[in-house]
């Protein structure tokens, strides 16, 4: 069986779906407490390398264990592509809410329990590259409501060929894409970029972030309508 998925899509997925608020949001701070700990710029770019690291393998690792579950919950039914059509069209409706109406949705931030937690054992967190490691898998995690969306539809419109070599590939592909910002976020950091010029620019943008994630995901629930009917 084939993906009713191809390339051009998945780039352009990964692409709008990098530029996240959520991700890059939690990248800075990470970032900027690792400066405030007066950690040389060699082991502040180790411990962003890391981060990073678990980030990618978590996010492959949750595409691989999802594909087939997908796969046989769903069955590729026209009803299946119809669900899936209309819980990527709810999170669409939530991100074209922030547009407008900013900070009302709280499932398209990481939870605030979340969030306050990390804030608060930042110091033993980040001490070694192992706990570096094991904050970004959770990370990863706990912001899947914010930055899941997209992964989702991807996914489904995936699934149709189970786990294949194509669909490893094309998942590597994506999750690539979705860390390629925060890689150059991180080198921009080590070079010379300030923690509050980043912080600045992502809040200049994030209505546009969440503009471009509506439009893709409506164009992604069109598409997987158009699945059922045909």
């Amino acid at each position: 069986m084939t993906t009713n998925l191809n390339w051009f899509v998945l780039i352009w997925a990964g692409i709008i779906d990098s530029i996240n608020p959520c991700a890059i949001g939690v990248m800075v701070f990470l970032l900027a407490f690792l400066v405030e700990s007066n950690k040389k710029p060699i082991e502040l770019l180790k411990h962003g390398l890391v981060y990073l690291l678990a980030v990618f393998l978590t996010y492959l690792l949750a595409g691989v264990l999802l594909l087939p579950i997908i796969q046989s919950l769903w069955n590729f039914s026209a009803n299946a592509y119809l669900a899936f059509a209309a819980i990527i069209g709810i999170f669409g409706l939530l991100e074209i809410k922030e547009y407008f109406r900013p900070g009302e949705t709280s499932i398209l931030e990481i939870p605030p329990r979340y969030s306050i937690m990390i804030k608060k054992r930042k110091h033993k967190i980040l001490e070694s590259y192992p706990m570096t490691f094991l904050l970004g898998a959770f990370v990863a995690i706990v912001e899947l409501p914010c930055t899941g969306a997209v992964y989702l539809a991807i996914l489904a419109l995936m699934s149709k060929a189970w786990v294949s070599v194509s669909n490893i590939v094309m998942l590597i592909a994506y999750n690539i894409l979705f860390i390629l910002p925060l890689i150059i976020i991180l080198f921009l950091f080590y070079r010379w970029m300030k923690s509050e010029i980043i912080l600045e620019k992502v809040d200049k943008y994030k209505p546009y972030m969440r503009l471009a994630t509506w439009i893709l995901l409506l164009v992604l629930a069109a598409w997987m309508i158009s699945f059922a009917y045909l």
